[in-house]
């Protein structure tokens, strides 16, 4: 990243901000490019400390990833890409469609294209575990997308530019997540639980930081990544937070899984296991993937059993009541 120019769309998000604060503590990046469409976030962003101390690096860019000729502007001389704009609260996605559909699939294609009309060398898409066998709009959406990011490598012809997708599970304490959720409704005494069944992935918001910026330092172009996380259940996590205030069983919501995925019994016949996380090769051959596997991860990729799937129910790591407690207080 050094002396990189390097874009992030939704820039003023919560996964954007802490990537962006990232980048300017452990490498001297030319240029780094806020871009997104609310202008008070990119205020309020410009005079946060660390941002306010990179005003010469720093630029913000009030853009729609709706909006193709936008985006071309922006990305003109960057050299690496992060794609973190999206719609991504699963009710709104379902009351309002198409609103979902613009910015997650038509919103990731103009991204692509302007990547390529621009010759950005390296771009990563953020996915969620929502995008593996979906049942609501949001992770349809984002399955779309994946597809095509992974897809843009087949026609980047003679650009030197890879696309890839990096997948992960709710990010704990971002906005419109479940502990936020819970801490407002402490107050009350009484904490709605959708099903005491319920599990979830987890992953901090500097775990994806830098596993999104090891992938850079790896990533041969079309290939989707997977950290490997623990879960936690539902109920633990109200135990966790608010363990005075009883717990009111509200039904699952529409559009939601009592487990999530990231990776299916079908992706498995593609998904390579590193050791840390699991990787689901490109299903038209850009490259050897024998020699990805050997050369890829700090050691050598092993194809995951047949029938294998990630499923945050079955999951070998789950988060206790007093983990869940330390890493909430880390996010308030």
């Amino acid at each position: 990243m050094n002396g990189k120019s390097i874009l992030v769309t939704g820039g003023t998000g919560s996964f954007g901000k802490r990537f962006i604060a990232t980048l300017l503590e452990r490498y001297q990046p030319s240029r780094v490019v806020v871009y997104s469409r609310d202008e008070l976030k990119q205020f309020e962003m410009a005079n946060q400390g660390p941002f306010n101390r990179h005003a010469k690096v720093l630029r913000y860019f009030i853009g729609d990833v709706r909006d193709s000729e936008r985006l071309r502007r922006a990305m003109e001389g960057v050299d690496v890409v992060v794609h973190t704009a999206a719609l991504k609260q699963v009710p709104a996605a379902e009351y309002n469609p198409f609103e979902a559909i613009k910015t997650n699939v038509i919103g990731a294609q103009n991204v692509i294209d302007a990547c390529l009309a621009n010759n950005v060398r390296h771009v990563i898409a953020l996915s969620t575990d929502k995008a593996a066998a979906p049942v609501n709009l949001y992770g349809a959406t984002k399955l779309c997308s994946d597809k095509l990011f992974v897809a843009a490598n087949n026609y980047r012809g003679a650009r030197d530019v890879k696309f890839s997708v990096v997948r992960y599970g709710n990010v704990l304490g971002s906005r419109g997540s479940v502990i936020p959720f819970f801490l407002a409704k402490k107050s009350s005494g009484v904490i709605p639980i959708t099903d005491e069944r319920m599990t979830r992935f987890t992953i901090t918001l500097q775990q994806g930081v830098d596993f999104v910026l090891a992938c850079f330092e790896r990533m041969w172009g079309g290939e989707l990544y997977i950290p490997k996380i623990p879960s936690y259940r539902i109920a633990d996590v109200a135990q966790a937070v608010a363990p005075e205030c009883r717990t009111e069983v509200v039904g699952i919501r529409p559009g939601e899984k009592l487990h999530e995925e990231m990776i299916t019994d079908t992706d498995a016949l593609s998904t390579l296991d590193f050791g840390d996380d699991y990787v689901i090769l490109p299903a038209t051959p850009l490259w050897d993937h024998t020699e990805f596997a050997s050369r890829s991860g700090t050691q050598p990729g092993i194809p995951v059993p047949f029938g294998f799937r990630y499923n945050s129910g079955e999951n070998g790591e789950f988060l206790s009541v007093s983990e869940i407690q330390k890493l909430a207080g880390d996010c308030v």
